[in-house]
């Protein structure tokens, strides 16, 4: 009655069309496979039968595995360790500046993935810090964007969505209020990496392009990112609001 109920995509409005846009050029990049039949890669020993993590070797058989889910070859990649002090920072309003948790080179026709040592346990952040970095070599290393574009890290976060390794970002998001900006244009904020809210309205459209209301590939969410999820699903299903919309609709409103 008082529209306390309507759907709402959990994005603000440069955020929205910034995403559905991107989808769209990522479709372009890389047609195939359709971005419907995409697999969504899960937390599981089916995509990843190591049951321990921490050493080097565990690592690098996580790197290779998400190599191959986001067609990298992985004899291209080489892997390195680091340690990020624990300072505590903030900046002059207060919030906290987050330390690296991968870091992504090239030289001579090979790439340099970085691992933080404490992202090696969690097989959550370090398979969506891999995601993260592979997802540079796709933009960087294949020479798609510039270094100074100013959707870089953002793009980044989506790519590796596009690829489907979207539930281990959306479980371990890095956003951090400190490395907020402005969108182009607006006097909206922009935030360096997606938000849990960007990455549930992402894999929102990979739900309703997949025409699957209740995917089973949902489950494997915590908490706040299924809530989150299941509002972005919700708005898209029910209102069709988005300018990335599946070929089923797309090929309909053709015809009206």
């Amino acid at each position: 009655m008082f529209g306390w109920f309507q759907p709402n995509c959990g994005c603000s409005a440069p955020a929205k069309a910034w995403l559905e846009a991107r989808l769209y050029w990522l479709c372009e990049q890389f047609p195939e496979p359709a971005f419907a039949q995409r697999t969504i890669v899960l937390p599981t020993w089916e995509f990843f039968p190591r049951r321990r993590y921490g050493s080097e070797d565990s690592v690098r058989a996580a790197l290779d595995r998400t190599c191959e889910y986001m067609d990298v070859d992985p004899s291209l990649i080489d892997l390195e360790f680091f340690d990020e002090p624990r300072l505590g920072l903030v900046n002059d309003r207060g919030h906290g500046i987050p330390g690296r948790a991968g870091v992504y080179d090239e030289t001579n026709g090979r790439y340099l993935i970085w691992i933080e040592n404490s992202q090696t346990t969690d097989p959550i952040l370090l398979v969506g810090t891999l995601a993260h970095e592979l997802a540079h070599v796709k933009l960087l290393g294949e020479r798609r964007i510039d270094r100074d574009a100013f959707d870089n890290e953002l793009l980044t976060d989506l790519t590796a969505v596009f690829f489907g390794m979207g539930i281990f970002l959306a479980n371990a998001p890095t956003s951090w209020f400190s490395q907020f900006t402005i969108w182009p244009n607006t006097e909206v904020k922009k935030p360096e990496y997606m938000t849990l809210e960007m990455y549930a309205y992402a894999l929102g459209h990979f739900a309703w392009h997949q025409g699957d209301q209740r995917p089973a590939w949902s489950r494997h969410l915590n908490a706040d990112a299924y809530t989150n999820f299941k509002h972005a699903s919700r708005y898209l299903w029910k209102t069709a609001d988005s300018t990335f919309k599946p070929p089923r609709l797309r090929d309909c409103s053709e015809h009206d």
